[in-house]
């Protein structure tokens, strides 16, 4: 694509193809304008350094109070929920909630959920082994973190149907430009998932949990620095339910998806399961969940060949610095080998995702026992794309088993 192809690119409007593979716009927008403006005081940065200067900048706010207020609606039940939730706020909020959070996903309690989740995955595929017509996205990917958050909140298993739902539509009023549509099933699934958890708490409050296992009593409990209130401790539960989901069935859906489309590399990692850890680190490169975050510059902000003035709304093209030559070497070659892989798929800096290591550790088990015990795995009619440009994910992955 030449420099005129690109010059009118807008994410509330994309190209036909773009949601399908949108590299090749990536790759021109990095060549011809890296920092491309989508409006008036917005802009998009697709440069790998330009990227991970504004997520290391402290003049680069997740505050998203004003930015929301228009797309969403001021005073809605999903603006509230997105105005409240760990991801979108600095500090003191931020501190609070993200220590609270990396205490109760610490290395020993993600050890102690390694074996849940072999059981989870090896039950699951016995399950998909009967299907008559098997889908890893339906069938596998998408139950898996369903459990998974749904066991470190303790929520009983009979009451976790509609949470995939209620995330999905939630998740969806972040596109760069909502229908009202989107936005009214994203208000209800709101107003639903907040009337669930207020009795889910008070349950717990009544019978509370193990804080080294329940993250929801430990949420409940606080630290030495006081408590949640009600609004911050139920909108980041519903975060954190969301957040887990998203990340993690895109991460294996996607994950499998350029495997079977590229042969030759789940070949070499069914016959070399060492190559797990550096296969997961590539496919969340490869394949971002996330494709785009969002920043406010409070005050000028360096990038690689200008300055970012204060006031200005920045995109970060998750999915196109990872695809950057100037940082990774053949970047549209998929290897399960490669190293260094500094990928920003899980973000840099305060914002990391706090929940990084939970879909590490589900990926590796979810995609190394599916090829352990189905090597010759294969697609099987077309795969269904989730048309959304802010995630990528599938929503429907048919395949044969082998």
């Amino acid at each position: 694509m030449d420099r005129d192809a690109i010059a009118g690119f807008s994410l509330a409007a994309p190209p036909p193809g773009f949601v399908d593979d949108p590299y090749p716009t990536y790759a021109a927008l990095r060549a011809h304008d890296p920092v491309h403006q989508l409006a008036p005081g917005s802009v998009l940065l697709t440069r790998y350094d330009d990227v991970l200067a504004v997520y290391r900048s402290p003049h680069a706010s997740s505050d998203k109070r004003e930015a929301f207020a228009q797309p969403l609606g001021r005073g809605t039940p999903i603006y509230e929920h997105h105005t409240s939730s760990l991801v979108f706020n600095d500090p003191p909020l931020h501190t609070r909630v993200r220590r609270l959070l990396m205490g109760a996903l610490n290395q020993r309690a993600i050890a102690r959920m390694e074996a849940g989740v072999v059981s989870l995955v090896d039950r699951l595929l016995d399950e998909l082994a009967d299907q008559p017509a098997p889908d890893l996205i339906e069938h596998f990917a998408a139950q898996i973190p369903v459990e998974v958050i749904g066991n470190l909140l303790a929520v009983p298993r009979d009451e976790r149907e509609p949470l995939r739902d209620w995330s999905l539509a939630i998740l969806s009023a972040l596109e760069p430009a909502p229908a009202a549509a989107v936005l009214a099933r994203a208000n209800a699934a709101t107003t639903d998932f907040l009337a669930y958890l207020r009795r889910l708490v008070a349950d717990r409050e009544r019978h509370p949990g193990d804080p080294e296992a329940d993250v929801l009593t430990r949420l409940l409990r606080g630290d030495d620095q006081g408590r949640l209130s009600e609004t911050e401790l139920l909108h980041n539960c519903i975060f954190l339910l969301n957040a887990g989901h998203e990340t993690t069935t895109n991460l294996i859906g996607n994950g499998l998806h350029a495997l079977l489309t590229h042969r030759d590399q789940l070949e070499r990692l069914a016959a070399d399961p060492s190559l797990l850890t550096t296969a997961v680190e590539e496919l969340l490169r490869f394949e971002s969940p996330l494709q785009l975050n969002n920043r406010l510059a409070m005050a000028p902000i360096e990038l690689s060949d200008r300055v970012l003035p204060a006031g200005r709304f920045i995109t970060l093209g998750i999915g196109a610095a990872n695809r950057d030559p100037a940082v990774f070497a053949d970047p549209d070659r998929l290897d399960v080998a490669r190293k260094p892989n500094n990928h920003l798929a899980f973000g840099q800096g305060a914002h990391a995702c706090s929940g990084m290591n939970v879909a590490r550790l589900e990926a590796r088990i979810a995609i190394g026992r599916l090829l352990a015990r189905h090597p010759r795995l294969a697609a099987a009619g077309t795969p269904e794309r989730d048309r959304r440009v802010r995630f990528r994910g599938l929503r429907h992955l048919p395949v044969t088993l082998g």
